[in-house]
């Protein structure tokens, strides 16, 4: 069991730590990597909500999928439509 000080406040803090280097590196536990599916050259992203960070990971850009969906959107690149949707 870890206990840390947070805003003068001892709590009780069951989770996995870890130390952040000189050059603001952290390493992600293995366990915690394994129960978010997390590998080696993936992607996360930090959000800070009141005073918390919450890490998740980002789902790789699909390219071909976006390619795809873009293909089928021609229906709406014609001069009338650009000067219908101008001002939107």
């Amino acid at each position: 069991m870890i206990y840390a000080q947070y805003n003068s406040k001892e709590i009780n803090m069951a989770y996995h730590t870890s130390r952040i280097s000189a050059k603001g590196q952290i390493t992600v536990p293995q366990k915690v990597r394994e129960q978010v599916g997390l590998k080696s050259g993936d992607l996360v992203s930090y959000e800070v909500e009141d005073g918390r960070v919450i890490l998740r990971p980002i789902e790789p850009f699909d390219l071909a999928y976006h390619a795809a969906v873009s293909g089928t959107l021609g229906e709406w690149n014609t001069p009338e439509d650009n000067k219908a949707f101008r001002d939107l």
